[in-house]
């Protein structure tokens, strides 16, 4: 056996020989409070209620989206453009 082997087979023996423990952490189900907030009727489009980090992903998104689309029409303009012989 090589020694990577050897080491993944001495590693897979460690981790079979653990029991499962009861001391993990306990997760906590957020989802109830996750729907009550996003099916309040506050007035807010969806996309924006999770906060200040959808607000700055949206703004994101909406700028590069106009970026990208001004590009795209620079370049086609660009390309319509009858190339000067030198």
């Amino acid at each position: 056996m090589t020694t990577h082997f050897r080491h993944l087979k001495n590693a897979l023996r460690q981790l079979s020989r653990r029991g499962i423990s009861s001391s993990a952490c306990r997760q906590v189900n957020k989802v109830p409070e996750k729907q009550k907030l996003f099916q309040e009727d506050n007035g807010m489009p969806v996309h924006l209620k999770g906060g200040t980090t959808d607000a700055l992903l949206y703004r994101a998104t909406m700028t590069l989206t106009v970026l990208g689309t001004g590009y795209v029409l620079y370049s086609l303009f660009d390309a319509a453009q009858p190339k000067k012989k030198a």
